[in-house]
């Protein structure tokens, strides 16, 4: 793999001087007018025009996420993200714990294991204890749009953004008037999902308040889900530049997992209560911005593992309890000192852990409780994210974050690149950013084989993206090569000063890859998109697919509208070995979904979705096979 790290340095080396060359050899290039590509926040804390940044962002916007009819984001996420797949175990739900699903990976790096970060408007969303995103937490309702950093973003969020970031920007009022959107229907395994949003802008004040109730029987038994959601934000424009915002979201689920199916589990229940608010004041000026935002977020767990009565197990006596929070400060101020200049100063504080303790309700012991963890851990970050305009026709990106950790240390985080806007509407971008994890509490502290004085694991990530736009701007491609080279990994492994097993810093990661996508609108009525990736990973995991290729079409006329998408999965790996032992077991599907929707009046809509229309048979966590073709259909109230 040492061979990818050496094409793509010796890539970046000729890519700079072929762009001297070009830039002597055609004055004129540069009084040539560009419009003005999406505009995203995810890059640089304020908002930016795409084609500046040196890293890859991909877009997935409101329209995009209310075709998909879908009430979580996740299964969007893995159609339109080419190298991000999330895992499923169902027809709702994802749960936690054993044998749980919504995991998201990126580039072979996975949320359930702290290497990737979710946000919500760029605060950070994982549980204290765990480190790792709750997926039934991210529900449609909540977007405006998702912005998906591919890549280290640690220079702007620290731990856990090692290997990219998805950042769930919040819904908003765009002009004034009140709507009112309700969303409902019926499916498969008595599936029930709706949502009911009303949305008011009137002058400076501005308000979303969304509510949710989602259900299902699930497709085997002992897999019912149930769901209730609530968000609610405000924002109120004190002055032409200043803004105060607030918001509230809270989600309760419960859920049964039934096991795999070769040794079914009973009573493997879960009852999750997660909540976050965070409060921002905000300035925009003609050379400034910037914002102060605090946060908090929280989690009740209560956890029933079950019991497998195939292999003589009976009904525990203890059900697992836990209580985490995170609570952060972040500030951060963006200034243009300069034509082509923009520099952002930021500061954050975290402060994040919890407790969990065991209950006992049967036995010797019932009625008392065994405490199993009560940590709280802080970091304290600064950090300089810097872009100049070289020319009109290159931009440099440059940035640096020092990061203390309240137990493991001091960690410095650099990242650069840059960014060459060419003729004929041609961008290409080149970077190379350092990403990184502290350990996380569950690692340090809580259960054998725990280990306090863990280091923090890192990567450095070496990317080289070309795009362009034909027909103008109806035709985009893009694509992507990169290179992750990370160390000090936390495993698992025997201890080598004493009995047992301990995590230790000794994993590596070799993983290259590329990532292509297009878009095509063909008129007023057609359009198609497509995306690939190809990932070669030194060692396999769980959920990270060799091959992952999208192609959809999308067609509107008059009062019909209609999407389709096929999905080739190949080479995913459901289970692999660990220290030498289990199985690896890998699968090969392809899913066929179909969306439609018909405006029967200007306040009513009639729509129906179907999934896997194939019937194929496949499995994305080990031994939970997934459902053959399933179909939703329902009305939206818009008022």
């Amino acid at each position: 793999m040492k061979q990818y790290k050496r094409y793509l340095i010796t890539a970046f080396t000729l890519l700079s001087i072929s762009q001297v060359q070009a830039q002597n050899a055609d004055t004129t290039f540069a009084t040539r007018n560009y419009s003005i590509e999406e505009v995203v926040v995810t890059g640089t804390r304020n908002a930016t025009d795409i084609r500046h940044l040196s890293q890859t962002v991909s877009v997935v916007n409101r329209n995009k996420l209310e075709q998909s009819m879908q009430p979580s984001l996740l299964p969007v996420l893995t159609e339109q993200v080419p190298g991000l797949l999330t895992t499923s175990r169902g027809v709702m739900g994802y749960g936690v714990s054993n044998g749980a699903a919504g995991g998201i990976s990126l580039r072979g790096l996975s949320g359930g294991n702290a290497r990737l970060m979710v946000l919500i408007d760029g605060h950070p969303q994982y549980a204290g204890i765990f480190g790792h995103p709750i997926s039934d937490a991210y529900q449609t309702l909540l977007a405006d749009r998702v912005e998906v950093l591919r890549g280290p973003a640690s220079v702007l969020y620290g731990s856990n953004a090692m290997g990219g970031v998805v950042n769930i920007v919040t819904r908003k009022m765009h002009e004034d008037g009140i709507r009112t959107h309700l969303h409902a229907g019926y499916g498969s395994y008595n599936t029930v999902e709706t949502e009911l949003t009303n949305r008011i802008r009137k002058g400076r004040f501005s308000s979303v308040i969304s509510g949710s109730y989602n259900r299902t029987d699930g497709h085997r038994t002992d897999m019912n889900f149930e769901q209730y959601g609530g968000y609610g934000s405000i924002g109120y424009e004190v002055t032409d530049n200043w803004k105060l915002r607030a918001d509230v979201n809270v989600t309760h689920f419960n859920a049964s997992y039934p096991g795999p199916v070769s040794s079914p589990l009973l009573d493997g229940d879960q009852r999750i209560t997660r909540g976050m608010t965070s409060f921002a004041v905000e300035n925009k000026y003609e050379k400034t911005s910037g914002a102060l935002s605090f946060f908090y977020n929280w989690g009740d767990h209560w956890i029933n593992d079950g019991y497998t009565p195939s292999a003589g197990e009976s009904p525990k006596d203890n059900r697992f309890n836990s209580f985490d929070d995170m609570m952060g400060i972040s500030v951060y101020q963006s200034a243009r000192f300069f034509k082509g200049n923009r520099i952002t100063f930021g500061f954050d504080w975290f402060r994040y852990g919890g407790k969990a303790w065991n209950e006992y309700v049967s036995g010797e012991q019932g009625g008392t409780r065994k405490d199993l963890v009560d940590k709280h851990e802080n970091e304290m970050a600064g950090y300089v994210d810097f872009r100049q305009d070289i020319t009109s026709w290159v931009t440099l990106n440059a940035g640096i974050r020092i990061d203390h950790h309240s137990r493991v240390g001091t960690e410095w985080v650099p990242q650069a690149g840059l960014a060459f806007h060419l003729p004929h509407a041609i961008e290409l971008k080149a970077s190379a950013s350092k990403g990184f994890r502290y350990p996380i509490l569950r690692e340090m502290y809580m259960f054998p084989p725990q280990n306090p004085d863990l280091k923090p694991e890192s990567m450095w990530n070496y990317e080289i993206a070309f795009s362009q736009r034909l027909l103008g701007g109806s035709l985009s491609y893009g694509v992507n090569v990169f290179y992750i080279d990370g160390k000090n990994l936390i495993m698992t492994l025997p201890n080598p000063n004493g009995s047992g097993m301990l995590n230790q810093n000794s994993g590596k990661i070799d993983n290259a890859g590329v990532e292509t996508q297009v878009t095509y609108r063909i008129n007023k009525s057609w359009s198609v998109d497509a995306n690939y990736s190809f990932l070669h990973m030194e060692n396999p995991v769980v959920a990270a697919p060799e091959h992952k290729l999208y192609a959809g079409a999308n067609f509107i006329y008059g009062r019909w509208s209609a999407s389709t998408g096929v999905q080739y999965i190949n080479g995913l790996y459901t289970s692999v070995m660990t220290n030498g032992k289990g199985t690896e077991t890998t699968e090969n599907f392809v899913l066929w979904n179909l969306r439609g929707q018909f405006r029967a009046t200007k306040w009513l809509d009639i729509w129906a979705r179907g999934e896997n229309l194939l019937a194929h048979r496949y499995e994305i966590n080990a031994g939970y096979p997934m459902p053959k073709a399933t179909v939703t259909a329902g009305i939206n109230l818009n008022f």
